[in-house]
């Protein structure tokens, strides 16, 4: 069954920064091997201004759970999490099984 890896970016302390970073980290993901598509989107904030708990999606999608599992154990997936997880922005991975409607 396809799937896909969530990642899910709270909010920054320096949103610039991160932003600044940003096309280097999506670039990094690309390079997973088998990934088969990549989706970016930034969340916007309430109707009032404030901000949401998430800053950021990137979803990556594989043509099975055994291939995202496998991707997120090389080599690419460590310099991916590692530059992700420098920018001191915290952030939520999830597995999930695309469905079809």
């Amino acid at each position: 069954m396809p799937t896909k890896i969530t990642i899910i970016v709270d909010n920054p302390a320096d949103a610039e920064a991160f932003e600044n970073g940003y096309p280097e980290i999506v670039a990094l993901a690309q390079q997973l091997p088998k990934l088969r598509r990549t989706e970016s989107a930034k969340v916007w904030p309430k109707e009032d201004g404030t901000p949401t708990p998430s800053h950021r999606t990137l979803d990556l999608y594989f043509d099975s759970y055994d291939d995202a599992s496998a991707a997120v154990a090389t080599p690419a997936a460590a310099e991916f999490f590692q530059r992700l997880v420098g920018t001191g922005t915290p952030f939520t991975g999830l597995f999930s099984d695309i469905e079809p409607v």
